[in-house]
């Protein structure tokens, strides 16, 4: 039986790289982490060890520290660009090159009342995200981006449901037609469109659109606020092509308290962090612009 090489890639994970501008004495921080993945012709070095075509991880992770001073980092997606340009362009073997950025988000501390010049604290757990995957084909380039967020947390104590579910013999999930709803939403969108100058407004307008959807819609279920956010976000965006979005359910169970001759009338709950339910979806409109390669991720080798 023959074995033969099937799809590779490489690159280098979770660069962390702090960028401070330092050229008034109120400084700024971008505090973020890189991933770069290189795609191409590498079959040499899996089938013989022979290296003459790769360039090795280290050397992108100094590429990604240079860029950070050379470039700048203004937008992480301006940024994430700028890298995949880079090696799908200038190194001759890289046929296609993805660049993930998470960004950490720093507030300033606030001393006697004023925001202090040169000192901050971790905003939140939220990260900014974004992927630009750049493709070169012959003469012509390809680009796409993806923007997005991870770990938003939110809760409803109200306005959700969870009723008229199919029942198994193994089924002993109470409907219920008042529930606390929370997740820690990760969403990702797709741009229509690789080149804008607005990308920092249009994740916060997102953003928003996604919170106000996920407070205002009455929720028959997860899956059901996921559908209508991602609608949302799309009816607020013209330029936005598709949307995904993944949502652990983050389950308040209603503690009996009867044995203690207290009657709790959904007051008290029991945050219970797994087993979770995982909703996930995908709103895109029908005639969005094909997605290339801007989903395909690393993670899809791990299965």
């Amino acid at each position: 039986m023959e074995y033969v090489l099937g799809a590779h890639q490489y690159g280098k994970a979770e660069t962390r790289l702090v960028r401070i501008y330092r050229d008034t004495a109120r400084h700024q921080i971008r505090d973020l982490n890189v991933s770069t993945s290189l795609r191409g012709d590498f079959a040499a070095a899996y089938l013989d060890g022979d290296q003459a075509t790769v360039l090795p991880t280290d050397s992108q992770k100094n590429t990604a520290y240079a860029f950070a001073l050379d470039k700048g980092v203004t937008d992480i997606e301006t940024y994430a660009l700028a890298l995949a340009r880079h090696f799908a362009d200038d190194i001759e073997p890289v046929q296609a090159a993805r660049v993930e950025v998470d960004e950490y988000e720093w507030e300033r501390v606030r001393v006697g009342g004023g925001e202090h010049p040169h000192a901050f604290v971790r905003a939140s757990q939220e990260v900014r995200t974004t992927t630009a995957t750049v493709q070169r084909r012959a003469h012509e380039q390809r680009a796409w981006v993806l923007s997005g967020l991870r770990d938003l947390v939110l809760l409803k104590s109200t306005g959700s449901e969870f009723t008229g579910f199919l029942h198994d013999r193994y089924t002993t999930l109470p409907e219920t037609d008042d529930r606390v709803l929370a997740t820690s939403l990760t969403a990702r969108w797709r741009h229509a469109r690789p080149e804008r100058d607005d990308w920092s407004a249009v994740n916060a307008s997102i953003r928003q659109v996604l919170i106000e959807t996920f407070a205002t819609v009455h929720s028959r279920a997860l899956q059901q606020s996921l559908f209508q956010m991602g609608n949302a976000v799309l009816a607020a965006h013209a330029d936005i092509a598709e949307i995904r979005l993944s949502a652990p359910n983050k389950h308040h169970f209603l503690v009996d308290l009867s044995p203690f001759g207290l009657d709790n009338r959904g007051e008290v709950f029991h945050a219970d962090d797994r087993p979770y339910g995982l909703i996930q979806c995908a709103v895109q409109r029908a005639d969005a612009p094909p997605a290339g390669p801007a989903w395909d991720a690393p993670g899809s080798f791990a299965g």
